[in-house]
């Protein structure tokens, strides 16, 4: 019986992983299980490089997976009986071993607020080994609200995954022909299991500066100049601005020489309005329109910034009718009315 397990061990090494069918083939069809062993993969990600952006952003987010997955222990489950089944016994255990290898990971990326979406669709891995990073990241295309608060915004990345869950081994004997002895007409047979993990991550948007259209005054009239516009901006961001500038971006039907306006300094909850002179085209059909407007500032760093664009409603009142026509015709009535009666009294 020794000699026949040091026969076997001896073979252990022979016989290596290349030689199985590696298929889903199910263990029932055949073969002994020697083994059962238990773990698995363990999957982790984090985010390489920064994960702090600015609201409004459209960016790349690089996520790197590691495979943390080992064998928490095992127990026998055939005693073999003669020098083949002993190496068998050896063959499976080294294919037991792959039993912490993810297969077929698919990573979704989710969002837990609507300030943050996750642009992009899912992302797929081969094969993870224990041990092992992913040679190069997933990607994910995130968008940032416009106006997205500062602060910490979670995401969770979900993962899908095949794993061997058991190994049976078959072989018609040993040959002892050649240089080395070997299994003849070896085979495996693998038994997967599905498994899924969430892992949180989440990125950062920065403070800064925000603003926002509170209220828009005046009605300009079709053809009417330098009709005058009041806006009032407030700083919905986290962080006060000094040398403000809002400006307007005119388009037909409107023109103006005066679309830029200082605001100075704004504090964080602080509102200014100001005044702007536009012309209204005399063709211009009346409705309301939205004219976009930015406002550029020095921030804390010192750096000059312009802000995201913003839509301020401006509705066009008809053009206001003249008092001269129906003037001139109620003129006309009373001249033809005296002539009338002029001519009356003459004729008597």
């Amino acid at each position: 019986m020794k000699r026949g397990m040091a026969l076997g061990l001896g073979l252990l090494m022979l016989v290596m992983a290349g030689q199985a069918q590696n298929t889903y083939i199910p263990y029932e069809l055949g073969g002994d299980n020697y083994y059962n062993m238990y773990g698995g993969p363990d999957l982790d990600a984090s985010i390489a490089g920064t994960n702090e952006f600015e609201r409004g952003d459209t960016v790349t987010l690089y996520v790197d997976l590691t495979n943390f997955g080992r064998i928490l222990g095992f127990r026998e489950d055939r005693t073999p009986q003669n020098p083949t089944e002993y190496a068998l016994k050896n063959a499976e255990l080294q294919e037991e071993y792959k039993k912490t290898t993810a297969l077929g990971i698919t990573a979704s990326l989710v969002s837990n607020s609507t300030e943050v979406e996750v642009k992009s669709g899912d992302q797929v891995v081969q094969a993870l080994k224990s041990g092992e990073k992913t040679t190069s990241p997933l990607k994910f295309t995130v968008k940032i609200g416009n106006h997205a608060p500062s602060g910490d915004y979670p995401l969770n990345l979900n993962l899908d995954y095949d794993y061997q869950n058991n190994v049976r081994v078959d072989a018609s004997g040993i040959s002892t022909e050649g240089s080395s002895p070997s299994l003849v007409n070896f085979r495996a047979s693998y038994d997967y299991e599905k498994a899924n993990q969430t892992v949180p991550l989440s990125i950062i948007v920065k403070k800064q500066a925000d603003f926002e259209p509170t209220g828009a005054e005046g009605s300009p009239r079709v053809g009417e100049k330098k009709a005058q516009i009041e806006v009032t901006y407030k700083n919905i961001g986290d962080e006060p601005v000094t040398d403000a500038v809002a400006r307007l971006s005119i388009f037909k039907p409107f023109s103006s020489t005066d679309d830029q306006a200082f605001i100075g300094d704004l504090a964080p909850g602080e509102e200014k309005t100001v005044l702007f002179r536009i012309d209204v085209d005399s063709d211009a059909t009346p409705k309301e329109y939205g004219i976009n407007s930015e406002i550029k500032y020095t921030d804390v760093n010192g750096d000059s910034i312009i802000s995201e664009s913003m839509k301020i409603p401006v509705t066009v009142s008809p053009q206001a009718q003249s008092l001269l026509i129906p003037v001139l015709a109620v003129v006309a009535v009373i001249a033809l009315a005296a002539g009338f009666l002029y001519r009356r009294r003459k004729g008597a």
